[in-house]
């Protein structure tokens, strides 16, 4: 699986700028940010408004705006985190460079864990913290028994990578009520099917 370019200034229309957030681990749903991975290679992340409020759609708080250094370092993080994940789904060893950049952000200080009256939350910090966070989290998952459950969707028009954690290991879309379900009504329908052969 080749990993090209994201480009920044492709026409797509509004909804195609949504977020996506069901792979089942925050350090994935950056990675998601790239819209179309199996062709086009869009950018949702055009701008530190954008990374804003993707912080604010996976929870993780920022204590400030984004700047551009912001949007630039974590676009870099999210190049080695894909990096990862491609490695994983294909059985490669990891690619040094990408385990070198999130190496590098782990080890910072990540967003802390906060009481308050009605449990626990993340306290908002800086963006160094929000991406040493998404970086933890790529450390755990990829470093953990649940490398070898990434997958990526089998929809022809969809690459969302997510962890299945369905008991047989059978999960084959990133949401059934989405790419699921629109691959069954196509082959009840006859036509023609929107479902990978090889699983990804």
């Amino acid at each position: 699986m080749m990993i090209g370019p994201v480009v920044n200034l492709l026409e797509v229309p509004p909804s195609e700028l949504r977020f996506r957030t069901s792979s089942g681990r925050v350090s994935l749903d950056l990675v998601a940010t790239i819209g179309e991975r199996w062709r086009r290679r869009f950018e949702r992340l055009r701008g530190p408004e954008d990374l804003d409020r993707w912080c604010s759609t996976v929870g993780l708080p920022a204590a400030a705006a984004a700047t551009p250094g912001d949007l630039q370092d974590v676009r870099t993080l999210r190049a080695a985190i894909e990096a990862l994940a491609v490695a994983a789904m294909e059985g490669r060893a990891y690619p040094e460079p990408a385990v070198t950049t999130v190496n590098d952000q782990a080890v910072r200080p990540d967003l802390a864990p906060w009481l308050t009256d009605e449990g626990s939350e993340l306290r908002p910090g800086s963006h160094d913290r929000v991406r040493s966070t998404v970086a933890r989290d790529a450390v755990d998952l990829f470093g953990g028994p649940f490398a070898r459950k990434v997958r990526e969707c089998s929809a022809d028009d969809c690459a969302l990578v997510y962890v299945d954690t369905t008991r047989g290991g059978t999960r084959r879309w990133c949401s059934m009520q989405a790419c699921g379900n629109r691959t069954k009504v196509a082959r009840h329908r006859g036509g023609p099917r929107t479902g990978r052969e090889d699983g990804r």
